[in-house]
């Protein structure tokens, strides 16, 4: 809900730690928190036209907050945009978008290889109202071309994917949004501005799951749109008003902080998940590896070119099975003989967390569903964190050499 109209000369490392609102008259340091729902006016002239939009100033907790406006602020300068909007989750983030932008008739491109909650809010909840979806191949450029119709209004990507880390090409998906009179959005919920910037290569909206790496401890629920100005005013700021998809403060001031480490987490992490996939490539009770930054990815080259030369921190992996029973069986194994890895369905934490997506994040999709996107019952997504290497590697081998 802030707009970033200062600092544009600095580094991105620079702005993770810089941008925020002024400093109260206080001169704090450390950006405070401001736990409050209400604020008391000047006037009840300016009351009513502070509420009225036509005079700047916090009118209710729900509407806005000094401490989500720096959050909002610093996440923009990050990503490079003009703006963005904080929201209770990175779902909450979705649905305000959709909220914002489309209505019943309306259709939307989605990957088929998203979140599966996306997959569900878009192709199953926001059908009931009407509107239309069609979800394609991630990498495919010709699926996405031949799925837009003339009442396509929005592109939305997730690069990389969650869990099998595909690549979209951003710039070709913009191009290919934008001749069609459509916005394009991305996830950058893996990649982060650390390591991608999608605006720079002609995104409108970047959505972020601040739950993951711009937290990055696992602390706090948080969302946000980064977009236009006008796109945040006009259209995502009503729909914040009304429904309440509120960030609230002491989340985004926990989600301000992790932004100061964000670069330094990321490429660590990076370098970790890095060692991880090779090693991982190597084992016998491996079938296959998803990781960006392994030159056997088949988007690698459009990674490195989009992901600053490097493949992030999230991975995953098929364990090696004879058929989904005993593929589901062996999997299991493997979480069931960690000691001291995290089994968790998050990700972005310091701690490496470790999940099995067919039955927990794409659970709720259909078999069909599930098989589209690719999520078979013996892959493993591994989010690394900051342990020593060979730790983890110990650690995931207890069931990998069992079996």
């Amino acid at each position: 809900m802030t707009a970033n109209t200062r600092l544009d000369d600095l580094h991105i490392e620079t702005l993770a730690v810089r941008a925020a609102v002024e400093r109260s008259q206080y001169g704090e340091n450390s950006e405070a928190l401001y736990l409050t729902s209400g604020y008391v006016q000047p006037t009840a002239a300016a009351a009513a036209a502070r509420f009225a939009g036509d005079e700047e100033g916090y009118t209710y907790g729900r509407y806005g907050n000094p401490t989500v406006a720096s959050m909002e602020q610093r996440l923009a300068a990050l990503e490079g945009t003009e703006a963005a909007m904080g929201t209770a989750s990175g779902m909450a983030a979705i649905l305000m978008m959709c909220m914002g932008l489309l209505k019943a008739g309306d259709h939307v491109v989605c990957s088929q290889s998203m979140f599966g909650s996306t997959i569900k809010l878009i192709g199953s909840d926001l059908a009931k109202f009407g509107v239309q979806s069609s979800f394609v191949s991630q990498t495919d450029l010709a699926a996405w071309q031949a799925a837009i119709q003339p009442n396509t209004r929005l592109l939305f990507a997730e690069t990389p994917t969650n869990p099998l880390t595909e690549v979209c090409d951003i710039q070709a998906l913009a191009d290919m949004a934008h001749n069609a009179g459509a916005l394009l959005a991305v996830d950058n919920c893996f990649a982060t501005p650390a390591l991608q910037r999608p605006a720079a290569m002609g995104a409108d909206i970047i959505m972020h799951s601040g739950t993951k790496y711009l937290d990055g401890q696992g602390r706090v629920m948080a969302g946000a749109l980064c977009a236009s100005q006008q796109l945040i005013t006009e259209k995502f700021l009503p729909v914040l008003k009304s429904g309440g998809m509120t960030l609230a403060p002491f989340n985004a001031w926990v989600v301000l902080k992790g932004l100061e480490t964000l670069d330094l987490r990321m490429r660590a992490q990076t370098v970790r998940a890095g060692l991880l996939a090779e090693w991982l490539e190597k084992h016998p009770s491996v079938a296959r590896v998803y990781y960006p930054g392994l030159t056997s990815h088949p988007q690698h080259d459009l990674a490195m070119r989009q992901m600053s030369g490097l493949g992030g921190a999230v991975l995953s992996f098929d364990v090696k099975a004879d058929g989904p029973e005993q593929a589901r069986t062996r999997a299991f194994h493997v979480l069931d003989s960690m000691k001291m890895l995290s089994l968790s369905t998050n990700l972005g934490d310091t701690k490496t967390l470790v999940a099995h997506p067919a039955s927990t994040s794409h659970g709720r999709l259909t078999e069909v569903q599930r098989q589209a996107a690719g999520i078979g019952q013996g892959l493993i997504r591994v989010a690394v964190g900051l342990e020593y290497p060979q730790d983890v590697q110990a650690d995931l081998a207890r069931g990998l050499d069992t079996f």
